[in-house]
């Protein structure tokens, strides 16, 4: 589709990742807190590049804990903690592209056993786009962000 390649984070896109996660998203994160998933999921830690300049990332990270999906009770949890692709970029695939690399890394590197995220139930792009990867709505977490909206847990099997 647009003009954009996928690869894994690297420190000096630091500045990049936390612009676009301010201008993108309510939820804000520190910087050690996106360079502590750099260290340790460094494989699911992407960003999305076009003509030399990040317009896009996705930060994951492993848990152990009870499945919402699937037939085993617990297992490896591929967590989704945050995507964004600025504005301008957007309905390029980029975020299906970051989601599937993600998505992938996470199964072959980390051997997860499910993949799951939160999301805004008034984010509708995104429930859409995590809904044709498909992944259900498996809860809802009353006043899960700061500012009391709800977010649907979303989770898939590997």
């Amino acid at each position: 589709m647009g003009n954009y390649i996928v690869r894994e984070f690297k420190p000096e896109d630091l500045d990049a990742v936390i612009g676009i996660n301010r201008m993108c998203l309510p939820e804000n994160y520190p910087a050690y807190f996106f360079m502590q998933h750099y260290v340790n999921y460094p494989e699911s830690f992407l960003v999305a590049e076009s003509n030399g300049k990040i317009v896009g990332y996705i930060m994951c990270r492993v848990e152990y804990g009870k499945l919402k999906t699937g037939k085993l009770e617990y297992g490896r949890r591929g967590h989704i903690i945050s995507i964004a692709v600025i504005p301008e970029m957007r309905g390029q695939g980029i975020g299906k592209t970051l989601m599937e690399k993600a998505m992938k890394a996470l199964k072959e590197k980390y051997k997860v056993n499910e993949y799951y995220l939160e999301v805004r139930v008034s984010n509708l792009p995104a429930i859409q786009l995590y809904r044709k990867l498909g992944f259900s709505i498996v809860d809802r977490i009353k006043k899960y962000y700061l500012d009391g909206e709800d977010a649907y847990l979303m989770a898939r099997p590997v």
